[in-house]
């Protein structure tokens, strides 16, 4: 099963940042619609700039919710209403147009209709605008311009829907109005609005660990990247030039503070892992690519670090101890 949530657009972990990054480029909403029975539906809806989510939906006042303060855009307070009153007029003849398709089809309850909508700048200035609606977590169909796209999981019934779809020309309208007219302005006054923080640079730390014991006479060598910004990022296991090609990288996951954390994996035998380091590049880093070298020894500054500083705490809290027990007469 495939959520159509994850149908977004945005890099993995292998995306190598190039010579020039300037953070999101696409915006979507995303709809998605339960329906325990022919009487009860429920919208939930939020708005994201790839993978940051910069709007929510609050269904019961029927108001979007602005979770940055670019996240209007460059609209002025009028436009944002109107844009809302119709968004609310959508999501009401979305749930009665699919309570009456599942009538006609006689659909089976409770379901769920995943709907991605949005558009994407690409390199050139060009905006390419997209629509994708899933049945159950399963694509269902597509809109190419104004032609309707069934999805052959869903046979018979996809087609017939789409005839349906295509026959009621307001609802189009509306889609196509906010595919090529609403989404590309919303998006390139975002961007504009935000370009303080979204074309920030924010450089990585990383750091070493050992996982859990993959088995006997193995280790599971951890290699730690986070807080970085924009999302692209290069991380591997190296032993000298040469790529680990048993490199397993974990999912990208956001921080609160719209960063990034990754992890990257390295299963070897114990005897293996002396000369192997973990090399991360990031836009941010402007060339100088972080290395750690597993099992590196500890400088001599450090060990002496470590034996001195201790060693002066504890000989300041005794003469304060003595002052304090033995004052000058």
């Amino acid at each position: 099963m495939r959520s159509l949530a994850l149908c977004c657009l945005s890099g993995c972990w292998g995306r190598i940042p190039g010579a020039v990054n300037y953070g999101p480029t696409s915006y979507h909403v995303i709809q998605i619609s339960s329906f325990a029975n022919s009487t009860w539906a429920q919208n939930q809806c939020s708005g994201w700039l790839e993978d940051l989510q910069i709007h929510g939906w609050d269904s019961k006042s029927g108001t979007a919710i602005y979770l940055k303060p670019w996240s209007k855009g460059n609209l002025t307070d009028k436009e944002l209403a109107y844009k809302e009153e119709m968004f609310r007029v959508y999501l009401f003849r979305f749930i009665k147009q699919i309570q009456a398709l599942a009538k006609i089809y006689h659909m089976k309850y409770p379901f769920q209709f995943q709907v991605i909508a949005g558009c994407e700048l690409r390199p050139g200035g060009s905006i390419v605008s997209f629509l994708r609606k899933a049945l159950g977590g399963l694509d269902f169909l597509r809109f190419d311009n104004d032609t309707c796209v069934p999805s052959p999981e869903w046979g018979h019934l996809a087609q017939q829907v789409c005839a349906l779809v295509t026959a009621l020309r307001g609802f189009i309208a509306a889609e196509r109005q906010f595919l090529y007219e609403i989404c590309p302005r919303f998006l390139l006054g975002i961007l504009d609005e935000g370009k303080a923080e979204l074309q920030r640079k924010v450089k990585p730390e990383a750091w070493l660990s050992s996982g859990p014991s993959p088995g006997p006479g193995r280790l599971l060598l951890v290699c730690h990247v986070s807080g970085f910004y924009p999302k692209p990022v290069w991380v591997m296991w190296m032993r000298g030039e040469q790529e680990q090609p048993g490199t397993q990288h974990s999912d990208l996951l956001p921080s609160a503070n719209w960063t990034w954390y990754l992890q990257a994996t390295l299963d070897v035998a114990s005897e293996e892992a002396a000369g192997l380091s973990c090399r991360v590049k990031h836009s941010s880093l402007e060339g100088q690519d972080i290395i750690l070298h597993w099992g590196q020894p500890i400088s001599i500054t450090s060990i002496c670090l470590a034996v001195i500083v201790p060693t002066l705490i504890l000989l300041l809290c005794l003469a304060l101890w003595h002052m304090r027990h033995h004052p000058c007469s």
